[in-house]
């Protein structure tokens, strides 16, 4: 019993009396820990925030009458009512008219303004939406048809009919989509329904699902099954780019996990390399009193156990900080901030020797890298988060060069020495 006691104990009289040493050790490998454990956790989440995020691309999915056959706003709101909470994010439908203006005839589209903020949040919009749905008093208009009638916000505009009925609007916004909708005239459907005698036909809706693992697809399949008479299907310009940024953000993850864990092996190897050689008169010493040669590794087996058991504790725990903190982060920006947090601690633990010159050099260096890289992509017009993720690693492989110059020099030493 005794003797267990002090197979133990011996190992932690060492580690402490190379306390620099055994510090760098655990703090490297409780990084690594903590970043792989960060990004476990958070990879289990990305597919809903990056769902939610990509969002901004707009409308994902569409519906509309088959084959020219009528499609009502009846139909619309049944099939949206029923679409799934965790799907559904946003939808408008559409009604397509010509109307004429006391100068020339304008295009006329009905939608469902309050849902447009969301559904087109690319849209760069002068003025002010409209946030009802009932609002007759008031429209948008694209900046092309704008300028072409020398319309501004403020202003009216009147729409007349054959027999010569008419109707005032004041425009509170002018929208700029970057497509046709630049040429129309948005006003809510419930006006539009009204004015061409159509109350409840619309041309069709779009709407922006959630695209968590190729969701919009198979949900149009459904829908599709039981709506035989209508047109569903996923807009795969969009759908298809989420899932292309999907994919390739859990590939970086995971490109991310396995350098770090690469890195913080590379650094425990060499650390434990230059201590093993460092203790050579320690463990010359333990052999003339008797120990043996599998006793001696024993103990530097136990000691590689106590530190690596100890850094993976502290490493799980921070790894689970880190991922509640960056929950809050919009998930484009938690890689980042990851390697900004992750990239100074790893580059500056085997090179600094105090605690206080670690925590102030960690946030200066993260503050350097993410404006160096934005320095470099801006005018190069590169990826931004790329190239400050590629800054990150240089710098934890630099700051492991003079470690393992070091260690290198001290093999080659000791080689010479036993010759």
């Amino acid at each position: 019993m005794k003797d267990n006691h002090m197979r133990w104990l011996l190992p932690g009289k060492a580690l402490r009396h190379k306390w620099r040493r055994t510090l760098t050790i655990i703090a490297a490998l409780a990084i690594g820990a903590a970043i792989v454990t960060a990004m476990a956790a958070i990879y289990f989440d990305i597919n809903e925030k990056m769902s939610r995020e990509l969002r901004s691309f707009g409308a994902n999915f569409y519906l509309g009458g088959k084959n020219e056959q009528p499609f009502t706003l009846t139909e619309y709101r049944r099939i949206t009512a029923a679409m799934p909470p965790t799907l559904y994010h946003a939808s408008s439908p559409y009604l397509y008219t010509v109307a004429r203006s006391e100068r020339e005839p304008v295009a006329l589209v009905g939608v469902d303004f309050p849902a447009l903020p969301a559904l087109v949040p690319y849209w760069q919009v002068q003025g002010g939406w409209i946030g009802v749905d009932f609002d007759d008093r008031n429209t948008m208009l694209g900046k092309t048809l704008a300028r072409q009638l020398e319309l501004n916000l403020g202003d009216d505009i009147t729409l007349v009919k054959d027999n010569g009925e008419r109707k005032t609007f004041r425009i509170k916004g002018i929208i700029e989509s970057g497509d046709a909708m630049d040429n129309v005239m948005l006003l809510n459907i419930g006006v539009v329904q009204a004015w061409t005698d159509n109350h409840d036909r619309i041309s069709y809706a779009l709407a922006s699902l959630a695209n968590d693992n190729d969701a919009v697809t198979a949900y149009a399949e459904r829908l599709s099954a039981e709506n035989p008479q209508l047109d569903i299907h996923p807009i795969r310009k969009v759908s298809a780019a989420e899932g292309q940024i999907l994919h390739k953000i859990k590939g970086l993850m995971g490109l991310v996990c396995i350098i770090i864990l690469l890195l913080s092996s590379l650094c425990v190897n060499t650390s434990l390399t230059a201590m093993t050689h460092e203790r050579r008169r320690e463990f010359a010493l333990q052999s003339a009193l008797g120990a043996s040669d599998r006793q001696i590794t024993a103990q530097i087996v136990r000691e590689t156990l106590t530190m690596t058991t100890l850094a993976i504790a502290i490493g799980l725990i921070l790894g689970l900080i880190l991922a509640s903190v960056t929950v809050a982060i919009p998930a484009v920006g938690t890689i980042l901030s990851i390697a900004l947090i992750a990239a100074p601690a790893a580059a500056l633990a085997p090179l600094v020797r105090s605690s206080r010159a670690f925590l102030i050099g960690c946030p200066l260096l993260g503050a350097f890298l993410g404006i160096a890289g934005l320095a470099i992509a801006v005018p190069a017009r590169l990826s931004a988060g790329g190239t400050i993720a590629l800054l990150c690693a240089a710098c934890v492989l630099a700051s492991r060069v003079p470690q393992w110059w070091a260690g290198a020099s001290r093999t080659r030493r000791a080689r010479a020495g036993k010759q």
